[in-house]
């Protein structure tokens, strides 16, 4: 049990979610070594939600209800951190959840799957002959009626890779990630530079006020959150 008092009691339960996930056959080894990763950056940025991360949020909230044809990307630790908030976000922009990992694995996507229909999810799809051109690895594989004809993908928590061959397919990419010099952070159209775990429940609450777009830079938001974590260093 992690008392509330504790300095470290926001990151330690964020481990346990992603350990609980590993144990629930969603979330791979491999996930555990990116989590702590990202939360390495989190150090930088004084676990706190910033304003260059709150202007991502409100566009990406504009880009997604603008969207024709918007797909939710989920990995397994998504999975394990924000299923959820995933699931409400689908609701609100009546978008399908597509499952997609990066270690490929049949078996972890049944898991998802269950799960995410566990918490009320209604439309969850699988990688099948749809393909993602420019990858060499299993993550070309999508569906068909997912990312392949998607207009805009929210793809959290992503691969570098997979995202630069996303914006080939000339496809809106949206993502959370807090390492700015990150490839999937450059090439996305829309960044959001923090925990995953402050920014989705913030998210799904501008989609659901649907505000009005405003002007927006994402350069100058990677700029504006290089330039805080330098300070801090």
């Amino acid at each position: 049990m992690i008392p509330a008092s504790h300095p470290r009691a926001f990151s330690l339960h964020t481990r346990d979610q992603i350990v609980e996930g590993l144990k629930k056959g969603m979330t791979s080894i491999h996930g555990l070594i990116a989590h702590g990763r990202g939360e390495a950056f989190d150090y930088l940025l004084g676990e706190k939600t910033h304003p260059f991360a709150w202007e991502a949020i409100h566009a990406a909230a504009t880009m997604l209800n603008a969207a024709q044809h918007p797909v939710l990307s989920i990995n397994g630790n998504v999975a394990a951190l924000c299923s959820k908030e995933m699931i409400q976000l689908a609701a609100l922009l009546d978008a399908p959840i597509e499952i997609n990992l990066f270690h490929a694995s049949k078996k972890r996507e049944k898991m998802i799957a269950r799960h995410l229909l566990s918490l009320g999810a209604k439309k969850i799809l699988l990688p099948d002959r749809g393909m993602i051109p420019f990858i060499d690895h299993n993550r070309k594989y999508c569906n068909q009626d997912g990312i392949e004809n998607a207009d805009v993908v929210f793809v959290p928590l992503e691969d570098g890779d997979r995202c630069q061959a996303l914006q080939k397919m000339r496809k809106k990419i949206i993502t959370v990630d807090l390492n700015p010099l990150s490839r999937t952070a450059q090439a996305a159209h829309i960044t959001i530079v923090d925990n995953i775990l402050r920014a989705l429940p913030l998210l799904v609450e501008e989609v659901r006020r649907k505000n009005t777009p405003t002007q927006y830079n994402n350069k100058k938001i990677l700029k504006n959150a290089i330039t805080l974590m330098r300070s801090r260093v």
